[in-house]
């Protein structure tokens, strides 16, 4: 271990993974450094930043007490939990981020199991709005209130690589900022080589076409109610279509899953993607492909809820959040490139097979042991200890998704017909469904115009509107702005309402237009 006051700087046996010379590295960069040598440290304030995000629940007393139990007899300063608070002021959140940057990036091997589709490596965005902060004042001017449990919420975005789980870098801010708002910020990251997967969340036409731009390719889910229009019908029951200027290719499919105990249920997928050839990508693979998209939400649970036992974070104005944030995201990535070490000392293990919960409660033990600071070998006790507690291959299984705050908006949850518990799946079967033969025919009447005269109907005059420029896309708010005499939400509700009943038609989120939109011709050989 490090001499002097250095001493109590270290990680345990995860100082491997955050050596002191890369501390150092980004203390220079990014000009953190202390000029004269004080009682502690900056090296030692990085630590102990990553050191009070292994142990959540306890104060900066009893962190710095985890880090210097082994180092009985040295001469170690005692200091108090506000020198600990200024030595974090003073730190900022520049050096943890750039040590963040370093980690972070796809940790698997191209031979690595459960990483890859064909020749693309899986990855997937993602938001968590759940990580609650501290209720100041300073802390609700930056991220607000949430109205259904009080506390500001941070939004956290990810890009993620599905087989490891590791973080392939992260943004986040207030949840006033949409999720595809925050995923833009991260598509430099994307390249050709990747199939990136995502939900309905971000179904939309300009980040569709964004990802594409760059070279990646894409397997998301749509929203229903989307009218998508068929181009050519594909032998495996999927069908060419395109979205904005993108060429794309649909599948609709009914899955019905079989639980052990006899009973089932049903749900519909709708998904997009831009493999487009059948024969190399048949549609029931891609199907049972998109359930890696749930990996996602397995990271997000051993980062809330494993890490952090779903606490808020300690710090009470938005530059602490940050750093904190910045503190927690590098630690997890650390422990996440261990995990993945280990599976890959074994040729053929799974990274899914290695458990998060063994590795961060050895990687505690080790901080307070002060234990394999200087490396043990090519992977060290933590991994031997993964090895040695590996899960069983993933087992097919299904549960609903639970609410544990009773005053959540999403407390009531509609009956989709799955268990309350998890449940072993015996049988999956995939239908891929034909698409529609032709369009739903036009009502003659709407339920709006119900107790109005013909000349008073609003029907008639959005649909005036609409005919006048039949070539425009129009949105809500352009439409409402132009009557006066309708809310947005109304308006909003409305088209909706209109364009599941064929009314009008909906090109995409919030695009409406009078006359059926024809897309521009393209080839439908597929890619090969």
């Amino acid at each position: 271990m490090a001499a002097g006051p250095f001493a109590p700087g270290h990680l345990g046996e995860l100082t491997g993974v955050v050596p002191f010379e890369l501390v150092d590295a980004v203390l220079a960069e990014t000009r953190s450094a202390e000029r004269r040598l004080r009682a502690l440290p900056s090296r030692v304030g990085v630590y102990f930043l990553l050191v009070m995000c292994l142990f959540p629940e306890i104060g900066y007393r009893l962190v710095w007490d985890k880090m210097t139990t082994a180092l009985a007899g040295m001469p170690l300063v005692s200091p108090t939990a506000k020198a600990l608070r200024d030595l974090r002021r003073r730190l900022g959140s520049a050096p943890v981020k750039a040590l963040f940057d370093v980690l972070a990036g796809a940790l698997a091997q191209p031979t690595t199991p459960g990483v890859r589709f064909g020749p693309y490596r899986i990855v997937s965005f993602d938001g968590c709005s759940s990580q609650k902060v501290r209720d100041t004042e300073r802390n609700r001017a930056w991220l607000g209130r949430t109205s259904h449990h009080g506390y500001p919420t941070l939004e956290l975005m990810t890009l993620v690589e599905s087989g490891t789980r590791a973080l392939v870098d992260a943004v986040f801010g207030p949840t006033t900022t949409g999720e595809t708002s925050y995923a833009r910020r991260l598509l430099h990251l994307v390249t050709p080589g990747m199939l990136v997967l995502w939900d309905k969340g971000f179904d939309g036409n300009d980040f569709l076409a964004a990802v594409t731009r760059t070279g990646a390719q894409v397997l998301g889910r749509l929203r229903d109610n989307r009218r998508i229009p068929v181009l050519a019908r594909l032998a495996d029951g999927s069908y060419l279509s395109a979205i904005g200027t993108v060429h794309v290719r649909i599948v609709d499919a009914h899955i019905t899953v079989t639980c052990t105990d006899g009973t089932t249920f049903a749900a519909s997928y709708r998904l997009v993607t831009t493999l487009t050839d059948a024969r190399r990508y048949p549609a029931p693979a891609l199907v049972t492909l998109y359930h890696q998209r749930w990996e996602h939400e397995s990271a997000y649970y051993a980062l809330r809820h494993t890490l952090m036992n779903g606490r808020t974070l300690r710090s009470g104005d938005p530059a602490g959040v940050e750093q904190e944030m910045w503190s927690l995201l590098t630690l997890y990535q650390a422990l996440r490139i261990v995990m993945v070490d280990a599976a890959e000392s074994r040729p053929g293990t799974d990274p899914d097979r290695c458990s998060f919960t063994v590795a961060l409660n050895t990687a505690r033990d080790h901080v307070i042991q002060a234990a394999g600071i200087t490396g043990t070998g090519p992977i060290g006790a933590i991994g031997h200890k993964i090895l040695a507690a590996l899960l069983p291959a993933r087992r097919p299984r299904v549960s609903t998704r639970k609410v544990k705050s009773p005053i959540s908006r999403y407390a009531v949850r509609h009956d989709d017909g799955r268990p309350d518990t998890s449940r072993p799946v015996t049988a999956l079967d995939i239908t891929v469904l034909d698409p529609p033969a032709e369009q739903t025919p036009l009502p003659a009447t709407s339920r709006d115009d119900r107790h109005t005269a013909p000349a008073e109907r609003r029907r008639h005059r959005i649909l005036a509107l609409l005919e006048e420029d039949p070539t425009r896309l129009w949105q809500p708010r352009d439409i409402a702005a132009h009557f006066g005499d309708v809310t947005l939400h109304t308006m909003y509700r409305q088209l909706s309402r209109w364009a599941e009943s064929g009314l009008i038609h909906k090109i995409g989120p919030g695009l409406y237009t009078a006359t059926p939109w024809t897309p521009t011709p393209l080839q439908t050989t597929g890619d090969r």
